[in-house]
C-alpha cells in the first residue's frame, strides 16, 4: 500500500480545515491522528488525486473503508455515501437541536450516517463537551 505523497495531505488538510469531512469532528480534539481518505477506493479505480481525497478522523475512514453505497434505513434502498468532493454537507446533513448528532436529511446523508457511524459515542460526547465551550459546531467550515 503506497502512501500518499506529504505535499498532497498537507493540501487535503488545509483544504478541509482542520476537520473531518464526514462526521464534522476537530482535529485539534482529536485523539487520534487524520488521515487522507480516497472518496473512490483505490480497489475501484479510485486515483491518488486531490480530487478524489477526503481529510477524514481514524473512525469515519475506518468505518468507511472502501464503501462507496449503504443502505438508506428509511427507504431500504442501497444509495451512494456522501462525496465530500461533490457536494456540499449541508445539503445531505443537519444537526440535532443540541449539535451532538449529525441527522442525515437525504437518503444519501442518512446512509452515511449509519455506514460511518457518524454518532459514535465518542465522537457525540465530544460535541456535547464542545458545544458547552463554545467551540462545536464548526460554523466556519466552508461547504464542499
Amino acid at each position: 500500500m503506497s502512501r500518499t505523497p506529504e505535499s498532497i495531505r498537507r493540501i487535503v488538510a488545509v483544504r478541509a480545515r482542520g476537520y473531518c469531512e464526514y462526521c464534522r469532528c476537530s482535529e485539534q480534539f482529536a485523539t487520534e491522528s487524520f488521515t487522507v481518505e480516497h472518496v473512490k477506493p483505490r480497489h475501484a479505480g479510485g486515483e491518488t488525486i486531490i480530487e478524489n481525497l477526503a481529510w477524514s478522523c481514524f473512525g469515519c475512514n475506518g468505518y468507511k473503508h472502501a464503501k462507496t453505497k449503504a443502505i438508506d434505513l428509511e427507504t431500504g434502498k442501497k444509495v451512494p455515501l456522501y462525496n465530500p468532493r461533490q457536494e456540499n454537507w449541508s445539503d445531505h446533513f443537519d444537526w440535532s437541536d443540541d449539535f451532538t448528532q449529525v441527522v442525515g436529511k437525504t437518503p444519501s446523508g442518512r446512509a452515511t450516517v449509519e455506514a460511518l457511524r457518524l454518532n459514535r459515542t465518542g465522537v457525540v460526547n465530544l460535541r456535547r463537551l464542545l458545544s458547552s465551550v463554545n467551540l462545536h459546531p464548526p460554523e466556519d467550515v466552508k461547504d464542499g
